[in-house]
């Protein structure tokens, strides 16, 4: 068993403590299964992360996928790139108007030094990237929080913004409503230090069909 592993193992055990309605969804759902991305650069994180943004996952994948055909022969473009591409282009791949001027500010942001790469990122505190990203026009929280979990390998990130996470909870308790942003942050301080762990079980609910 690696360190991943066995890390993924304490977590599971530590949520099955949470109540009955945790431990019967993880026997049911299995091993985490959650699988970060370090080897993106934060620039091409938050770039992909926009284009999550209020998307099913099918969708999002479908406009990427224009995205980087437009780019044939590399892994995904340079903040130089992305800017000299024109509106028109990037509207044909799917990015709303404001998608577009959020994804040409992170490119921007990115030459400015505003958006840090990947060895800045990780010596950054947690709330001061999240201060300094959230000064680009649409980039909220939830995206500085996706780029944590999956570009900085953060263990402890609750996305309390999330709909998926909110919803999930709600399904796995039978709740009339979802739990505020303040019910979800105090209720998910007992799932410290594993809160990227029950962010990854809480958003498979829905597929048990819960």
């Amino acid at each position: 068993m690696d360190e991943r592993e066995a890390f993924y193992q304490q977590a599971s055990e530590h949520l099955r403590q949470q109540g009955p309605a945790w431990a019967a969804h993880i026997e049911a759902v299995g091993p985490c299964q959650h699988v970060p991305l370090p080897t993106r650069d934060p620039y091409q994180a938050l770039v992909r992360a926009i284009a999550y943004q209020q998307l099913h996952a099918k969708a999002a994948e479908a406009i990427l996928g224009r995205f980087l055909a437009l780019f044939p022969g590399q892994a995904f473009p340079s903040p130089e790139q992305l800017l000299a591409t024109t509106p028109e282009h990037l509207r044909a791949c799917g990015f709303s108007g404001r998608k577009i001027s959020t994804v040409q500010a992170v490119a921007q942001g990115r030459l400015d030094g505003l958006v840090p790469d990947h060895d800045e990122a990780r010596l950054l505190e947690h709330e001061v990237l999240v201060e300094r990203l959230t000064r680009l026009p649409g980039v909220g929280r939830w995206t500085v929080e996706m780029l944590l979990i999956y570009t900085l390998e953060q263990m402890d990130i609750l996305p309390v913004d999330d709909f998926g996470v909110r919803e999930g909870y709600r399904r796995l308790h039978g709740l009339e409503a979802q739990p505020t942003r303040k019910q979800l942050l105090e209720l998910g301080a007992a799932w410290s230090p594993y809160r990227t762990v029950a962010a990854w079980y809480l958003w498979r609910v829905p597929a048990r069909g819960i």
